[in-house]
């Protein structure tokens, strides 16, 4: 079958496929978070050091996941597929036997780059060949697994690194391996096509998407002249380039930019809550590992479940409502964490639930929305580009509360954790206000079309 063959309900079951391995690769970030108290102490790190650990990893995935999502327009979605999974099992061997800092932060990386695959493939897949009709599930059904993921790192890596260590927590997510045989025997066979891959482009991406990062975790100024230096040289790229890395019509597309904004603000709230839930549940309510990661599994596996109906609710409702939807989840989940995370650990679990739901919400409404505005040339630029955006909203969390945490000194009391809390809210007044100026934007046009 060629790259351009027609939608089919058959493709559907691939799907299925592609989220059991988003599963593994969502558990392997959450995993590690419930591990980070027990890293940090192993290493004698501050926080925003062992937050690389997990941001480090996101900034790859986001580099990587563009990466392989526009290298989908020349060759088949199931060859790349194989590379980032053979890369992501060799580098959880390496993780295992890692005995530093560094080789642990080594492995991390490596295991990003081919794990980066994985999401955004499955992303174009479900966006180049599930029907309009049914892509609104597909989407959720990713969705949910990414949300089983978040519900079953936290328990399966709670319970490793309580009763093993959190070397192990490497051995889970060598079992991906499994999948290639699978793939080569349910996924369609598409054909190479001719092209110019920007690699300078693509080298420009991820080296100002680094620097920033790393300005923004350690204020030196050195790094903020060299990523907005590359960002220039980026955005000059883009614009003189015949085929550049990034497309300059997404950069051009206002609605499109209002959602891939209010994703980078809802994966910038979840994982600055992952990183903070941990440290907060040890430090504030002395609870370990394990103890942890069932408190953050409820959570999860509402969210997992109610993604199925999320679905639907897109595929008969459209997608603006479910937008509206996560918003509201996600400001309440804010605001529960701000005013009552230090009455309970039970009201950390309760805000959880909230922050879940509504992601899950987003992911799958907001991918969905962009593979309904944007022509089908541009669906797998522009979901790689969106899942690049929302995996530096990963790094972001984890490196914003990190700092925002380290205003205090340790041991943290519940009162040290609302400077960062109050600071989520107030990124969702603002990602509200996008969606609010993305709905108008579109009743303008409509009422232009008429």
């Amino acid at each position: 079958m060629d790259q351009h063959a027609s939608p089919s309900m058959d493709h559907f079951k691939t799907v299925f496929l592609l989220s059991a391995s988003i599963l593994i690769v969502v558990m392997n970030t959450t995993m590690f978070n419930i591990a980070l108290p027990n890293i940090l102490r192993d290493f004698s790190l501050q926080p925003s050091e062992g937050a690389w650990i997990v941001s480090g990893y996101s900034i790859v995935l986001a580099i990587f996941t563009i990466t392989f999502t526009r290298l989908s327009d020349y060759m088949p979605i199931r060859n790349l597929l194989t590379i980032g999974i053979l890369i992501f099992s060799f580098s959880s061997i390496i993780g295992f036997f890692s005995d530093s800092y560094i080789v642990l932060l080594i492995a991390r990386l490596c295991q990003a780059s081919g794990a980066a695959a994985i999401p955004g493939l499955s992303m174009v897949f479900a966006g180049r060949y599930i029907p309009m009709k049914r892509r609104g599930s597909a989407f959720a059904l990713i969705a949910s697994a990414t949300s089983l993921g978040f519900g079953l790192g936290p328990v399966v890596g709670g319970v490793i690194t309580d009763y093993l260590d959190w070397n192990y927590l490497f051995i889970v997510t060598v079992m991906v391996f499994l999948v290639i045989p699978i793939l080569f025997k349910f996924m369609p066979k598409e054909t190479t096509k001719r092209g110019t891959f920007d690699v300078i482009g693509a080298l420009l991406s991820g080296v100002s998407v680094t620097l920033l990062l790393l300005y923004f975790s350690t204020f030196t100024f050195w790094y903020l002249l060299g990523g907005v230096a590359s960002a220039g040289l980026l955005w000059w790229r883009i614009n003189r380039f015949k085929a550049p890395f990034i497309q300059p019509e997404l950069l051009r597309n206002k609605h499109y930019r209002r959602i891939v904004f209010m994703s980078y603000i809802g994966f910038t709230l979840h994982f600055a809550v992952l990183f903070l839930m941990p440290i907060m549940l040890e430090q504030v309510y002395d609870r370990g590992a394990a103890a942890i990661g069932f408190i953050i599994f409820p959570g999860a596996m509402l969210s997992a479940v109610a993604a199925i109906y999320v679905g639907r609710l897109i595929d008969a409702y459209g997608n603006i409502r479910i937008l509206l939807l996560s918003q509201i989840l996600l400001m309440i989940s804010a605001l529960v964490f701000f005013l009552f995370s230090g009455w309970s650990p039970y009201m950390i679990m309760v805000a959880y639930m909230f922050t879940s739901f509504g992601f899950s919400s987003l992911s799958s409404s907001s991918t969905n929305e962009v593979s309904r505005i944007l022509p089908s040339e541009q669906i797998g630029a522009g979901i790689g580009l969106k899942q690049q955006t929302q995996f530096i909203g990963s790094a972001t969390g984890s490196v914003l509360a990190g700092i925002l945490l380290e205003v205090y000194t340790q041991p943290y009391t519940a009162g040290n954790f609302k400077l960062s809390f109050g600071v989520l809210i107030i990124l969702m007044i603002a990602s509200s206000s996008v969606l609010y100026l993305y709905t108008r934007g579109l009743k303008k046009r409509k009422e232009k079309s008429q």
